[in-house]
């Protein structure tokens, strides 16, 4: 079990770290952070169970609905949520990269505990898999959300449209995500290039914030 329970953590505490220290100014309060990340987790039980009521109930035959509705809209909205409404007024989050690390943290809760339950299900022997897939995926679906909440909570105009962004394509990406493995027979094939595209999208927008964080404190520092 403790196998299990490290396998299942390892990677997104791995990867938390990762865009946590790329923080080059001001680091986030590591309890701030943790109560993100357990946030994050405890989302896992109320949209197991919507999920479930979903599937027991409607039967929804369609992929498309299952993939965008039921999975992607469901775990993003609720995220976005908890972002929104636990993190975005707080004082510590005072810079634009913040976003990113609120993001993944809320988002990487999250897959933590699903790949834990998953593990326990199906075995150890998934571990690899899972790190590489659904928990780096649901990484970079939050770093991207944390990305356009941080620009819309600093940005002077159309703070709206950057948070309806921070839904959306996080919706959108993390759908296409389940589409794939949900449609597709020999879905690895669509899967690779996808994930690099993600890789490489969520990784600009890391780059973006910090960029967007350097701004913020000049600006300040001229005042």
């Amino acid at each position: 079990m403790l196998g299990i329970l490290s396998a299942g953590i390892a990677p997104g505490l791995a990867l938390l770290s990762y865009f946590y220290l790329k923080d080059q100014y001001d680091s986030e309060p590591v309890f701030t952070v943790f109560k993100t990340f357990l946030f994050g987790a405890i989302l896992v039980f109320p949209i197991a169970f919507i999920q479930y009521v979903l599937e027991t109930e409607y039967n929804i035959k369609s992929s498309f609905i299952n993939a965008f509705l039921a999975s992607g809209m469901l775990e993003e909205f609720f995220k976005w949520f908890i972002l929104f409404y636990a993190v975005y007024q707080h004082v510590d989050f005072n810079e634009p990269y913040d976003g990113i690390v609120y993001g993944a943290s809320v988002s990487l809760g999250f897959a933590s505990l699903e790949n834990i339950f998953y593990l326990i299900t199906y075995g150890l022997e998934h571990a690899i898999g899972r790190a590489l897939l659904p928990v780096s995926s649901h990484a970079l679906f939050g770093v991207i959300m944390g990305y356009y909440i941080g620009k819309g909570k600093f940005s002077a105009t159309s703070k709206g449209k950057w948070l309806i962004l921070s839904l959306l394509i996080p919706v959108l990406l993390h759908g296409t995500y389940d589409f794939i493995l949900m449609t597709q027979e020999n879905w690895m094939l669509i899967m690779f290039p996808f994930m690099i595209f993600l890789w490489w999208l969520g990784l600009r927008k890391v780059k973006k914030a910090r960029e967007l964080s350097t701004k913020h404190f000049e600006n300040q520092l001229n005042f």
